[in-house]
């Protein structure tokens, strides 16, 4: 008897899982659908204010101090615009996440690096207190934050200037492109997913016209 529902339990799991594979190209798709916009809104942010990405690319007293920062700001604008709009098409992608994958390595060891993990300073985060790390920088966030709202409370519309949100301390540290790095990577195994990319039915129409074009 014991073994018999287990048996059904286990067929019927093994339909739930084939039944699955069905939606495998999910995953895939969800991943480009966040990627994309945030992407292509950082590479247009980068070509409107072109002359201040050089200029921040080139500085090394306020920027990162690269060499051909003109270059390397076309590559930034191109790895991430085009390959934003092509992402969100799920066309060549396992090509387009390799220069978005150096480009999260360069973000991440060249500016985010220095700030820990972060995105922003939450002193309650294990991240920050101890628990798993300790991030001094974001510990000393509280008095500073404690402070400004101290003196906004006192001196401004308190209620007008948080009606978008509370405020808060930017760490700038490395968990947004960490992030986005990990779901890039994700995607160049992946590829764009079945059925949801434009790689999918590209592949599809190759592989027919191969089979009639063979003898």
């Amino acid at each position: 008897m014991r073994s018999a529902l287990l048996q059904s339990a286990w067929s019927r799991y093994q339909r739930f899982t084939a039944a699955l594979t069905l939606f495998s190209g999910v995953p895939a798709f969800l991943l480009r659908l966040y990627l994309a916009p945030v992407l292509i809104q950082a590479g247009w942010n980068k070509y409107i204010g072109f002359e201040e990405t050089v200029r921040w690319l080139g500085d090394p007293d306020w920027g990162l101090g690269l060499p051909a920062p003109g270059l390397l700001a076309v590559l930034a604008i191109g790895a991430e615009l085009l390959g934003g709009l092509l992402l969100l098409a799920g066309l060549a992608t396992r090509l387009v996440c390799l220069p978005l994958i150096a480009t999260m390595l360069v973000a991440i060891f060249s500016v985010h690096w220095p700030n820990g993990w972060l995105a922003i300073a939450d002193t309650s985060s294990w991240l920050a207190d101890g628990t798993l790390l300790h991030d001094e920088r974001v510990l000393a966030a509280r008095e500073k934050l404690a402070a400004a709202k101290a003196i906004l409370q006192q001196y401004g519309d308190y209620d007008w200037l948080t009606s978008s949100g509370s405020l808060v301390i930017l760490n700038n540290g490395i968990e947004f492109a960490a992030t986005y790095l990990v779901m890039l990577l994700s995607l160049l195994f992946t590829g764009g997913g079945r059925y949801l990319s434009g790689d999918y039915w590209l592949k599809r129409q190759l592989c027919r016209a191969a089979d009639n074009s063979a003898p």
